[in-house]
């Protein structure tokens, strides 16, 4: 038995290295381009290639869970680890070898990827039917869509909010065109609609070399390795046992395989399993933080909905009985690296992978009500996939299927509310049927298992809004210009009109949140129809800030509810969304320019940092101010003994600045008593008066302690 557990711990090893090895190769060898989806609760990237790869947007290691980002506006919340597209077919003549394949497989992922031989990127944009609004605090930009939306084409008449456009030519003579739709509606925002269509064009290099011959038995293999999230594992605030981040404990379900079955729909999804190394009280569903709040982590349902897949390429009707294949396979298994699109073994190997049907059990009904980690002998678990076909391409021949992934859960305010009452809580703990239990473990995972009916039904309005031709009723724009100024006593906020000519326009609402941008915001101010100020404006000064605090904001439109009367869509009011005008910069209070050296003030002194809660929060913990200094001034800081450690050039015209607790070095700087020397930088005189308040030259100091 001790043998077989050391030789079990150096396939593992061996795995892990295997990995890294191939994550240093793939650093410098792949260079495709890659673009955001960012506009609704659901955050994705997206690569040329066509597909996915494991750490494939910055090809670093701790981007192993990057990607499907839900709910986005919170830290760590993705649920990628890995995507493949493999496409296979039967007897096929390779022109660039001048070898007749009995089975020939070429790849993109979930580790593999060459786009100069096998996935040539050909075309790769983001169109969209608006454009990202321009949002700057105190005049720079200030927004996540300022690298996360770069829209290459504005199309007013797209039905989609974004559409991103990518067109591959492969190895095997078949060019994808991949279209990927989004909306930011808040109805529809946490999902994907996913169209492509293969075309067999013979293109089978990067010079556009063709060779027409007809396809036999091809078959669209999609694998997603889904890992809910990010939040718990080691790349986030890890509490949880650190190989949940790749997906060990990932449970994967299959519905609709058979039409006659009864299902709504042809689907996959995953979640959170159980865990032999969980450590909290209970077991890892929801992955709950027991170390602090009981807050609920992996929340995530994530999957995909067959929407449409083609009989054939003369039969354009959807196929029910397509995908074909949905299977459950070892994510570390022989398959998932070292892939070759000339290796005949390997290649058979695959394509058996590709065409194995259904499994008689799912993945999550094998598992059952066990340990996801220990089930199978692989330390990667188990990924999903989905085959398309097999079909014959005749020179000229398409395929066209459509696809939707989605995530969903219960929001964030149950995963506090529900990890609390988990946590610290006592019975009767009431379950979302309205029964209770005087059981907490049954409490959360009763809550927790709700987001699977919440992705059902995410899915259904991916599945209608696309039989729709994406007719969905659609909120206002957001304002195209959003501007936060930091003032002495307020901050001041303004937008554009632009919005108000939408039909059905009812007004405005601002949003507010203190010390970072991901996390809840809470409203501050409302115009328009329903508010308590129905007067349309276009500016606010928001009065209530705290100096030393930062403050993030943004701005949505609403309409009437009139544009909402679609089958497709709950009733009620819509609304843009957030992450178009959210700012991720901070505005803060500033103070009017002091009126005499004697009045400036080192705040707090001393600094304690056991108190830092009770100075500037979490948003600064090590924040210092200097207040009712001059307006342009020079501020050199030095230690007790005279050495200079950090000098600020203050030049913005107010009464305050910031200093962090470093040195020039970047050093958060010791316990002790530090010297801060102030000298005035020009002449400045009083407005109202035209009196000289400060003379160039003008100089004081003011000793202040820290303590660490």
């Amino acid at each position: 038995m001790r043998i077989k557990k050391i030789d079990k711990k150096i396939k593992y090893l061996f795995a892990f290295l295997q990995l890294i090895l191939l994550l240093i190769y793939t650093s410098v060898s792949i260079g495709d381009e890659t673009k955001w989806i960012a506009i609704g609760s659901l955050h994705n990237w997206y690569s040329s290639a066509g597909c996915e790869i494991e750490v494939g947007r910055r090809h670093l290691i701790p981007d192993q869970q990057d990607g499907l980002r839900w709910p986005a506006q919170f830290k760590y919340q993705d649920s990628q680890a890995a995507k493949a597209l493999w496409i296979g077919a039967r007897n096929y003549y390779d022109p660039i070898k001048d070898q007749t394949f009995n089975y020939k497989v070429v790849h993109v992922g979930p580790r593999h990827f060459d786009e100069d031989n096998e996935f040539m990127p050909v075309e790769f944009k983001l169109i969209g039917r608006f454009d990202s609004p321009n949002v700057y605090v105190d005049g720079l930009p200030a927004c996540n869509t300022d690298f996360m939306d770069i829209v290459d084409e504005v199309d007013p008449t797209l039905k989609a909010d974004r559409m991103l456009y990518n067109v591959v030519n492969t190895s095997i003579g078949i060019t994808i065109t991949r279209k990927i739709y989004a909306f930011s509606q808040q109805h529809h925002d946490n999902y994907f609609v996913y169209e492509y269509v293969f075309k067999n064009t013979g293109i089978f290099n990067k010079d556009g070399n063709k060779k027409e011959q007809t396809l036999e038995d091809v078959v669209f293999f999609f694998q997603y390795r889904y890992a809910p999230s990010r939040e718990g594992g080691p790349y986030g605030y890890y509490f949880c046992p650190q190989n949940t981040s790749w997906g060990r404990n990932t449970m994967n379900d299959v519905i609709g395989e058979d039409p006659a079955a009864g299902d709504p729909f042809r689907a996959m999804f995953s979640w959170h399993g159980k865990h032999s190394g969980w450590q909290g009280p209970g077991d890892a569903i929801g992955a709950p933080d027991f170390t602090t709040d009981g807050r609920i982590t992996a929340q995530q349902f994530v999957g995909m909905v067959t929407i449409h897949a083609d009989k054939a390429a003369n039969d354009k009707n959807d196929d029910v009985y397509q995908p074909s294949t949905t299977y459950y396979y070892d994510s570390d298994g022989p398959t998932s690296s070292g892939n070759d699109q000339f290796n005949e073994a390997k290649m058979a190997a695959e394509y058996e992978i590709m065409t194995r049907g259904h499994a008689e059990l799912s993945h999550a009904e094998a598992v059952g009500d066990g340990n996801a980690n220990e089930f199978g002998d692989t330390p990667g678990g188990y990924s999903q996939a989905q085959g398309f076909g097999p079909y014959t391409l005749a020179p000229g021949d398409s395929i066209h299927i459509v696809v939707a992934e989605a995530v969903a859960g219960i929001n964030r305010s149950l995963c506090y509310s529900i990890g609390d009452k988990w946590l610290n809580g006592s019975s009767p703990f009431e379950l979302p049927d309205g029964s209770t239990t005087s059981n907490a473990n049954e409490y959360k995972n009763a809550w927790v298992f709700t987001g699977k009916d919440s992705i059902l039904q995410t899915f259904q309005r991916a599945v209608d809004n696309y039989h729709s031709d994406f007719n969905i009723p659609q909120a206002p724009p957001p304002p195209d210009q959003f501007d936060v100024i930091s003032g002495g006593d307020r901050i001041i906020l303004s937008w554009s009109k632009t919005a108000e000519s939408w039909p059905g326009f009812a007004g405005y609402r601002l949003f507010r949140a203190i010390h970072t941008p991901d996390t809840t915001f809470n409203e501050i101010f409302a115009c328009g129809l329903g508010t308590s100020h129905p007067n349309i404006v276009n500016s606010f000064d928001d009065t209530s800030a705290v100096r030393g605090f930062d403050y993030y904001y943004y701005v949505v439109t609403f309409d009437d509810g009139s544009n909402n009367n679609s089958p497709v869509n709950p009733t009620g009011s819509l609304q843009s969304n957030l992450f178009l005008t959210r700012t991720n910069e901070p505005a803060y209070l500033k103070r009017q320019p002091g009126e005499r050296l004697a009045d400036i003030r080192v705040v707090p002194n001393p600094f304690n940092i056991n108190a830092r809660d009770l100075q500037y929060g979490v948003s600064a913990p090590d924040r210092i101010m200097f207040l009712e200094i001059p307006p342009q001034c020079h501020i050199k800081i030095f230690t007790e003994r005279g050495d200079l450690i950090y000098e600020i050039e203050h030049n913005d015209g107010s009464g305050d600045e910031a200093w962090n607790s470093i040195t020039t070095s970047r050093q958060v700087v010791v316990s002790g008593v530090y010297i801060a020397y102030f000298e005035v930088t020009e002449d400045y005189h009083d407005p109202a008066t035209g009196r000289l308040i400060y003379r160039k030259g003008d100089n004081t100091f003011r000793k202040f302690a820290i303590v660490r």
